[in-house]
């Protein structure tokens, strides 16, 4: 029988393999650690691999920090083959010679880093009157998108053997790499499309400290959770605070606390025992409480 859940709040780093979505990875993770709430933070397409961070509990309260942070990659770009997904998933469009040399390669780069416009591809999961873009596309139908502003931070060509050519890209979030090598394969004159894709890094967090779901399987659930790593850490960029017993529980009835010395803006907040409590508003002299932790909520 399977044990009754017990509350579970933190972070799991998860290295999500090839073939499977990011909620089947989510949902296998959920079942190992035998929580009950549970998110990720920004989703990997099925052909991609690599850092997905997973929240349970009350870290799901702060996915949002991650959802909007920058993300690294290495991409393996396919020259002279287009498809209809820019991916491995999709049918092949077009096939052209490929006449670049890496040194015109390396020459196209400078024009796609800083702030950029993309176009979001019909397969993805935008939202168009309520339903996501590739349910339009899998019925055929084509969707007028306007581009989207996005920064790209940094773009180096690591490998080079054309048509073959392997990427490292920082972006911001909402970037998407697919539409970046289609791109670059447009200016190219030859078109290219992903045929691997693998996150690097989230904000802070890199792949290294990352488990799998093999590893996971190999632990009991009392070693699975001892992997979590605590919900703060998704807001550890945020200065803190120490709160006294009596503000701290003010805080946490909703009420503002009187603190003239805080740095204005969002802040960490936590007891004198080190206890994280949230997120509040430092304004005028007070805290606002933002986003706080619920001690009682079942994960």
């Amino acid at each position: 029988m399977k044990p009754a859940r017990q509350p579970i709040d933190g972070v799991l780093l998860l290295n999500k393999p090839v073939g499977i979505t990011s909620n089947a990875a989510l949902q296998k993770a959920k079942w190992l650690l035998n929580a009950k709430k549970a998110g990720h933070t920004g989703t990997l397409d099925p052909f991609a691999d690599g850092l997905l961070p997973l929240c349970f509990g009350e870290a799901t309260k702060f996915s949002a920090y991650l959802l909007d942070a920058d993300k690294h990659y290495r991409a393996v770009q396919q020259l002279g083959t287009t498809t209809t997904t820019g991916d491995p998933e999709g049918d092949v469009l077009s096939t052209r010679d490929v006449t670049a040399s890496c040194d015109d390669i390396r020459a196209v780069l400078p024009s796609f880093r800083g702030e950029i416009e993309q176009i979001p591809p019909m397969h993805s999961a935008l939202k168009h009157q309520g339903r996501p873009l590739y349910e339009y596309a899998r019925a055929g139908i084509e969707i007028d998108r306007p581009p989207r502003k996005v920064t790209i931070r940094s773009l180096e060509m690591i490998e080079c053997a054309p048509p073959r050519v392997l990427l490292d890209v920082q972006c911001s979030a909402g970037t998407y790499i697919r539409t970046l090598a289609q791109d670059i394969g447009a200016e190219l004159g030859c078109g290219a499309y992903l045929t691997a894709l693998t996150r690097t890094a989230v904000a802070g967090f890199k792949l290294e400290q990352a488990h799998t779901l093999a590893e996971l399987e190999a632990l009991d659930l009392e070693q699975r959770r001892a992997l979590l790593l605590p919900a703060d850490c998704l807001v550890a960029h945020l200065p803190a605070i120490t709160l006294e017993a009596v503000d701290a529980e003010a805080l946490c009835q909703g009420r503002c606390v009187t603190y003239p010395s805080a740095q204005a803006g969002l802040t960490r907040v936590y007891t004198a025992a080190h206890t994280f409590l949230g997120l509040a508003q430092a304004e005028a002299g007070q805290l606002v409480p933002r986003r706080l932790i619920n001690t009682q909520q079942q994960a």
